[in-house]
């Protein structure tokens, strides 16, 4: 009912059908007490506490949870600029990525595609195409061994 970042709670009851307003608290001696208190007074404690918990909320919001160390947060900061023959490196292989997925059968060309480029898994695929998990699981696994075969023999000319 209390906890260290509330030391009241506030709460409403009908009564005769009239509505009472009461708020709850453990006093100086730790001994709980509650008071009846008119509706003006209930409204104003009921919109700070909520205003403490917005104002709480968006502090979290812009704090970050994770534990950095001067390692982390200096790695942040820099920006590293790529070289030229990185830069060509990786266009090359995603151009020679591109060509061994034309090379395969449409069948495994789609399949391949919907499970690494859209994150669908062996069961949505199976789903929307009507086949079982175990086959698309298959035809993704070869799409793949295709692949490496495509990109080793292209390396080694």
């Amino acid at each position: 009912m209390f906890n260290d970042k509330s030391p009241y709670t506030i709460r409403f009851e009908d009564i005769d059908d009239v509505r009472h307003y009461f708020v709850s608290f453990i006093d100086g001696e730790n001994r709980f007490c509650e008071i009846e208190v008119p509706r003006s007074v209930f409204i104003e404690i009921h919109n700070s506490k909520k205003n403490i918990r917005n104002l709480t909320r968006s502090d979290e919001r812009h704090v970050e949870n994770s534990e950095l160390s001067d390692e982390a947060l200096y790695s942040r900061s820099l920006n590293y600029q790529r070289s030229v023959e990185d830069f060509v490196f990786d266009i090359e292989l995603s151009n020679a990525l591109r060509e061994a997925i034309d090379t395969l059968p449409e069948i495994q060309k789609r399949r391949f595609i919907m499970y690494y480029d859209f994150g669908h898994t062996y069961e949505q695929i199976a789903e929307s195409e009507g086949s079982s998990f175990q086959a698309v699981g298959k035809s993704v696994l070869l799409a793949e061994e295709k692949i490496k075969t495509f990109l080793k023999n292209r390396v080694e000319k």
